[in-house]
Parts: C-alpha cells; sequence; structure tokens
C-alpha cells in the first residue's frame, strides 16, 4: 500500500478518518493548511475544488470562512461518506487523474498531501490545469522526504529508514520540491514555493509523525533492513526520547500558480 490509496481496503477503514482528524487538529498542520487556502485567493460565490480531499476538514473551513462552493474529490468511499456527513454534498468518488469535470469550470483547486501517492503525479496536475479557468489558482502541499533528519545513536541507520519512508513507502514521496517546475512547464504564471518544516520533538505528536517508530519493522518485513536492525532503531528511537533529545524534521512545500 501507497499512503492513503487503498483505505477502503484496510481492515478498518473508519480508523483513517480518525488518523486525518487527529493530524488536522495538529498546530503545524492547521497552520499550514490555513496558507493553503489563502493561496487560493477565495471570493464569495466561487467553486474550488479540493482533491484527495480525505475527510474534507480543509473544505469545510474554506466554504465556512470565505462564503463559497467547495467541490470535493476522493478515490475512497470512506472519506467519502465522512465529507457527506459534514454537509459536503457536492463530494465526488473519483480518481485524480481524470477529474469529472469541464474544462475551465472552476475558480481554484487545491491538493494537500495528495501527490505524494498517485501513480501518475504529472498527469493529475494536467487534470487540476485543465479544470481550472484562467485567472483561477492551484495550490499543491506536500512534504518532500528527501529533507527529513532524525537524531537516534546510528544515523546511518537512521538515513536508511528515512530513505525507506522516502523511496519504497511512498510513490513520489521526494517529488514536492519540483511541483513548481512540473507547474511552470504547463505554463502556469507566478509560481511560488513557500518551506514549512515539521519539527517533531515529542514524538507522540502528529499520530506520532504517521508511525515513525514502526518504518524499521516495516522495512524489515520488505527485507529492507534485518530485523536486528529494526529493533536497534526502535532501541535507539526509544534511547532518544528518554533523553530528551528525539528530534524529527520534514519540510512541506506550499506551491502556488495561477492558470493562464
Amino acid at each position: 500500500m501507497h499512503g492513503f490509496t487503498d483505505v477502503d481496503r484496510q481492515p478498518d477503514p473508519k480508523s483513517w478518518v480518525g488518523v486525518l482528524d487527529r493530524l488536522t487538529g495538529e498546530p503545524f498542520y492547521q497552520a499550514y493548511q490555513q496558507r493553503v487556502r489563502e493561496l487560493l485567493r477565495p471570493s464569495p460565490g466561487r467553486r474550488y475544488l479540493d482533491v484527495g480531499a480525505g475527510t474534507g476538514a480543509s473544505a469545510v473551513r474554506l466554504r465556512n470562512d470565505h462564503d463559497v462552493t467547495v467541490l470535493t474529490v476522493d478515490r475512497s468511499l470512506t472519506m467519502a461518506l465522512a465529507m457527506r456527513a459534514r454537509d459536503l454534498t457536492q463530494c465526488a468518488v473519483a480518481d485524480a487523474h481524470q477529474l469529472p469535470f469541464l474544462d475551465d469550470s472552476i475558480d481554484g483547486a487545491w491538493a494537500d498531501r495528495t501527490v505524494q501517492h498517485l501513480a501518475d503525479p504529472h498527469a493529475a496536475i494536467r487534470e487540476l490545469a485543465r479544470v481550472v479557468r484562467p485567472g483561477g489558482r492551484i495550490v499543491l502541499a506536500d512534504p518532500d522526504y528527501d529533507t527529513q533528519v532524525l537524531d537516534i545513536a546510528d544515523q546511518d541507520l537512521a538515513r536508511r529508514v528515512l530513505r525507506f519512508r522516502a523511496d519504497v513507502m511512498l510513490r513520489n514521496g521526494t517529488l514536492a520540491h519540483q511541483h513548481a517546475g512540473i507547474l511552470a512547464t504547463l505554463g502556469l504564471a507566478d509560481v511560488t514555493v513557500e518551506p514549512r518544516t515539521l519539527l517533531v520533538r515529542d514524538p507522540s505528536a502528529a499520530d506520532n509523525v504517521l508511525g515513525l517508530r514502526s518504518w524499521a519493522d516495516t522495512a524489515a518485513q520488505r527485507g529492507v533492513l534485518d530485523p536486528a536492525e529494526a529493533r536497534a532503531f526502535e532501541e535507539q528511537f526509544d534511547e532518544a526520547v528518554e533523553a530528551g533529545r528525539f528530534t524529527y524534521a520534514v519540510t512541506f512545500f506550499l506551491t502556488a500558480a495561477t492558470v493562464m
């Protein structure tokens, strides 16, 4: 499984609604998602699209704060049901690579932590550019796992586990710093990039960084690490927490542009 691409096939798919809601409640996520909405430059009465909308929390905020219509797309029926429960009635269960909207029919669109999971990110970003009208805005937000750091005793082991996260656990875990180039190649204008670094000192925060402590065990299960190395990683992880020196960081890139 890559990220949230197979939520509906999980043993308890509804549990992912809780995971995403907990992340949305974290101050870091609240702050950068607010900035994503600002970069859309929303105007009352206009129509905006959230692709890979998850539980719809950000879509609800945009709708309520700016008096706009928000359409949402997610390939997960579980997430669509969660959104509809939040009165996001214009929700489509659809693929980001083939959006069910006419050309130039949307005033602005965003994809938050979505592109990293997609089979063909270039095709999906072209779809965003297709459905957004000239003058409308597109905003992409993703972490770039090439920027990860982790303070445990064995830095070589840390780097190997973090590379597994970047290169194996995600389809496009290191693409975010290239989003600006993709948008520019598609002919969009006013391309801007803003970094936001998630810094975690308390490993229980942000849902334990989506299970950071378990990444080594997952790598061992897939034959990338020796089981003894996975145990060593967990031991050193716990030692860093106990010593009060645990530090993990990854940088998100918020990339915005105007459709011409």
